[in-house]
């Protein structure tokens, strides 16, 4: 029997007469709503922040790393439509959630997003619609978190009236090589009709989809997708502390054990982890062991060494200030980026924003320059002699007893920096063509 949902939305998405509602305009909604814009689907953009809203409503690009026209064309254009009103999800066909999943204070899930979004569209929720949740999360969200939501607060059945999937997003913000339309998509329906018009939806706006079993696979593979890269990250940041004791160069290493044409994977130490989802990712997954009764140490263990990096770079600064003769209580240091990776203007979990503290906490007077922030947030306004991103010049270099590079922008000026600093701290290998071997260079 021919499921009348199942045939009338499929043929509403090839025809591209549907329309998709995307919850939540980040750096993750955004991106998606652009590439469902693009395929030729008119898209409602749903956000509870007021401000974003007015600010899309006025054609304004909020993501500054996707600054050259790519957003802006979406944004004038009538097929895309920001709200907040959530009556307004009742038009169309396909809603997507894109929220956030942080961790609360205890690092543990906080779905409290997810949720409040599934609660929102269950009260507009009507027959023929499909529901998709994106937010990364941990195996069983959708099935035990999401539907029920759905079911309790619309009064339709599942399958009958309205259909369920997950497709996690891969958004890398700032990366220019892909797109959201060209990083292949993974989709798990909740059932087979769901499946099939899940992938019906996203195969005509990405340009690879790939089915999976179910939901629970769907969302452990995202999962472990960045749990892997953390706990690559974490080793090659423990390998980087245990060499620094040897005496032995940590990039240097990597560099030759990267020409080993198998067998491994190349990944590069740093000053700790940003972002929402490499230092959050791991922690869900650890969770969901622990409430199955797996023990996850090793993850947990490689959440906590990247976790662990700021304070290794500041003692590393604090360690070189000493053999120059420069004590903590005088000192002043300036960070060279504030947000988490380079070319993006996001500090979310910024490890930057982790020493700015950790300096404050020994005395040390701190500031920073990122051409990407130009304030900080102002829960750091304690933490920094001044609020504001200082101008990257050669009185303001010597007026620092030492910069420290945690974000390595390509707008910034490394020359400037290996003429005029007192002494670098470079956690990004930055400026090792310019500095090797210069006594003012310490790696960290």
């Amino acid at each position: 029997m021919v499921n009348v949902i199942e045939a009338k939305l499929i043929e509403r998405i090839e025809s591209r007469e549907a329309r998709v509602a995307i919850l939540g305009l980040g750096c993750v909604g955004l991106p998606l709503a652009r590439a469902f814009h693009d395929a030729g689907f008119g898209v409602l953009g749903y956000d509870v922040d007021l401000e974003r809203v007015a600010q899309l409503a006025r054609g304004e690009n909020p993501l500054k790393y996707m600054n050259h026209g790519v957003l802006e064309r979406m944004l004038v254009d009538e097929r895309f439509e920001p709200t907040s009103d959530p009556e307004r999800l009742a038009e169309v066909d396909a809603i997507l959630l894109c929220v956030p999943t942080p961790l609360d204070a205890d690092r543990e899930p906080d779905l409290s997003s997810v949720r409040a979004a599934a609660e929102v569209v269950g009260r507009q929720l009507r027959r023929g619609q499909l529901v998709v949740l994106e937010s990364t999360t941990w195996p069983g969200t959708t099935r035990e978190i999401v539907l029920p939501l759905l079911l309790e607060h619309s009064g339709l059945e599942h399958g009958r009236d309205f259909h369920l999937a997950y497709a996690p997003e891969r958004e890398d913000p700032g990366r220019t090589d892909l797109s959201t339309r060209s990083i292949p998509r993974l989709v798990g329906g909740l059932d087979e009709v769901a499946q099939r018009i899940a992938l019906a939806l996203y195969g005509a706006a990405i340009e690879e989809v790939m089915p999976v079993s179910s939901v629970e696979v769907a969302e452990a593979a995202k999962l472990f997708e960045n749990t892997f890269r953390a706990v690559n990250i974490a080793l090659v940041n423990e390998l980087k502390m245990i060499l620094d004791k040897l005496g032995v160069d940590v990039w240097e290493v990597v560099e030759a054990a990267a020409t080993k044409p198998f067998g491994f994977m190349k990944f590069t130490p740093g000053p700790g982890m940003g972002g929402h989802c490499i230092p959050v990712d791991p922690f869900y997954l650890a969770w969901a062991a622990r409430r199955a009764g797996i023990d996850a140490g090793f993850i947990e263990r490689a959440g906590e060494i990247n976790r662990r990096m700021p304070e290794y770079v500041v003692e590393r600064t604090l360690s070189a200030l000493a053999e120059r003769d420069v004590e903590e209580a005088s000192a002043r240091v300036l960070l060279l980026g504030l947000a988490y990776k380079a070319d993006v203007d996001s500090l979310h979990e910024s490890p930057a924003i982790r020493m700015l503290e950790l300096f404050h906490g020994r005395g040390v007077a701190a500031c920073y320059s990122d051409p990407w922030v130009p304030w900080a947030p102002a829960h750091c306004e304690d933490w920094l002699e001044v609020s504001e991103s200082l101008e990257l010049d050669q009185g303001t270099l010597q007026s620092f007893d030492a910069v420290v590079l945690c974000t390595d922008h390509r707008d910034l000026d490394y020359a400037a920096v290996a003429e005029g600093a007192r002494l670098v701290i470079d956690t990004r290998n930055a400026l090792a063509n310019l500095m090797s071997g210069d006594p003012r260079y310490v790696r960290a």
